[in-house]
């Protein structure tokens, strides 16, 4: 008896355990539910394109503590040890060891402008570094809002052609009981079949569509691809408050793009004076100390030194001038860059806005589609059990339908999309809120 007690309570304790790890495990396989902007942090916070901007970054800082140092005092050591033999007039060896250690403080006092220009540059170059982080920042919110979009119109998707399975499946139950009382021919028994297994292979497609926007999706946010996702929002429509002009006006001063050419315009003329230092004397001052002897390591003190070097080098067979021409034409190089760049964004805003202003009108004009859609369908299929309408007449009330439906989705995700390439287009920042 005392050992079934026994038995029963270690099978209690199994499935007392075994429960709780059951919804241990249910409530690890939970799916996230997420916002868009819960979406846009997570992405931002995880995605390894704005890690790999922000160690660019962190290298564009330390070339200007490089480029500093041509300004501060080095300190230089040196040590040589040496051995030589010679001979006397009476033909007698002389072997003699030689340790020499010197100490020198060196700084340069003027450099022609070199050192100033490479720490100019160096500068800038954190500054166009600091617009690399929101360009992928910038990118970044993109991919995500346009796969969250994706996601909302892959789920609207299967559930309008889920309505059409349905639909489609109750359509045939009524042909069949029709058949049954031998009012409609077989044929019409045969297309709604097919036309039902056509809808359920669009559905199947449908899902599959789902699935693979959520990974694309979870790719963007690093998190594995199979996590579920469980989106928040529906497909709505914000309008847009600016006007074209405005958005290409607020572009020209904010898209990263624009302030980086006009950066690399400045880099590009650091590079000319840099160059053009080569023209230049360069003047340093020096002091060391210097210990001599035949014992190692050589510790008598042999004296100090303290002094002022000028150079200058008037002609160097036109090595110079090939630097400062070959500076003088990245700049114009630049100046070129710069005006491709803003075309290039003006065309960006100009094609984001029109799309979206499509986008926009369709939505309205697909309502009203769909409204009239779903009316003509009732009517198909009121006039087919009344006997005074086709079974095709049924099927394409449905395809219309759907077909309406759909338009009237891939207007939502347009205008959704192409508000948010206008965003990305224009330079917003991620952090300020559309």
């Amino acid at each position: 008896m005392l050992k079934q007690i026994h038995w029963k309570k270690q099978l209690m304790a199994a499935l007392t355990g075994g429960f709780l790890l059951f919804n241990t495990v249910s409530a690890f396989a939970a799916p996230i539910e997420l916002s868009l902007e819960e979406s846009i942090a997570k992405a931002l916070q995880n995605n390894p394109a704005i890690k790999i901007a922000d160690t660019d970054r962190q290298r564009a800082e330390y070339d200007i503590r490089v480029a500093k140092g041509g300004n501060l005092p080095k300190l230089r050591l040196d040590h040589s040890d040496g051995r030589s033999k010679t001979y006397g007039l009476n033909g007698a060896a002389n072997i003699k060891n030689q340790f020499d250690s010197t100490v020198t403080l060196r700084a340069d006092l003027y450099t022609g402008g070199e050192v100033e220009g490479t720490i100019e540059k160096a500068k800038i170059g954190l500054k166009v570094a600091d617009l690399d982080v929101e360009k992928s920042k910038q990118q970044v919110k993109l991919d995500a809002t346009k796969g969250f979009f994706t996601i909302l119109q892959a789920r609207n998707t299967v559930k309008v052609d889920q309505e059409s399975v349905d639909q489609m499946a109750a359509h045939l139950k009524n042909v069949e009981a029709q058949y049954n009382v031998g009012t409609v021919a077989k044929s019409d028994v045969l297309r709604s079949q097919v036309e039902l297994a056509n809808n359920q292979q669009i559905l199947t497609k449908a899902q599959n569509a789902y699935e693979i926007a959520v990974s694309n999706l979870n790719n963007v946010m690093g998190l594995p691809l199979d996590t579920e996702i469980q989106i928040k929002d529906e497909l709505v429509h914000k309008p847009y408050d600016l006007s074209l002009a405005d958005s290409i006006t607020y572009a020209m001063s904010n898209r990263p793009e624009v302030i980086q050419a006009d950066h690399n315009i400045e880099i590009a003329k650091q590079s000319v004076k840099i160059a053009k230092a080569g023209k230049l004397p360069t003047v340093s001052a020096s002091a060391s100390q210097r210990w001599a002897d035949d014992d190692f390591p050589g510790t008598d003190d042999n004296g100090w030194a303290v002094g002022i070097t000028a150079t200058w080098t008037p002609f160097d067979s036109g090595v110079t001038n090939a630097h400062i021409k070959k500076s003088n034409s990245e700049v114009e190089k630049s100046l070129q860059a710069a005006k491709q760049t803003k075309d290039a964004v003006q065309l960006e805003v100009h094609q984001a806005y029109l799309n979206m202003i499509e986008a926009e009108k369709r939505i309205s004009t697909s309502q009203v589609t769909v409204e009239q859609a779903e009316e003509d369908f009732k009517i198909a299929q009121v006039r087919y059990s009344a006997g005074v309408g086709t079974n095709t007449d049924v099927i394409d009330a449905q395809v219309a339908l759907t077909q309406a439906k759909n338009n009237y989705i891939q207007a939502m995700y347009d205008f959704n999309t192409s508000k948010a390439n206008l965003t990305k287009a224009m330079g917003v920042p991620v952090e300020t809120v559309q």
